[in-house]
């Protein structure tokens, strides 16, 4: 049975005052990394081929340029989502799912923390002063 938390909601001025894990992990590079459309088709195919994969075998996956699929996996390299490894003039990309994992996994519970359906939501505790 779900159970409601009996701790007093903040205000958004009261929330915004706190600081705790979850800013951390509400990484902006991630969610721009994820957030578009043709980088998460690129993303599906890498991972549910379960290896390194070049540039240009990503590229069959969408119907953009090849120069278009570098830009974009670049940007999720700098997210952190992928790597990268080049052998002679090819370039490799693929998943860090361990980190990826991690990241995902971490954010999953910290909201659950805040949720109002969770017997652990915080709330009441001290909070920092705002960044």
């Amino acid at each position: 049975m779900t159970q409601i938390s009996k701790k007093k909601p903040r205000t958004p001025r009261e929330a915004a005052g706190c600081c705790g894990p979850i800013d951390e992990l509400l990484d902006p590079d991630l969610f721009k990394g994820l957030s578009d459309p043709t980088r998460l088709r690129l993303l599906g195919c890498l991972a549910k081929c379960r290896r390194a994969c070049a540039v240009s075998e990503l590229a069959e996956c969408c119907s953009v340029d090849l120069s278009v699929v570098s830009r974009h996996l670049a940007l999720l390299e700098r997210a952190g989502v992928v790597e990268s490894a080049k052998q002679g003039r090819t370039v490799f990309y693929s998943v860090r799912y361990a980190e990826l994992i991690l990241k995902l996994r971490s954010l999953a519970d910290e909201l659950a923390r805040y949720s109002p359906l969770s017997a652990r939501a915080v709330g009441g505790e001290a909070c920092c002063a705002k960044r």
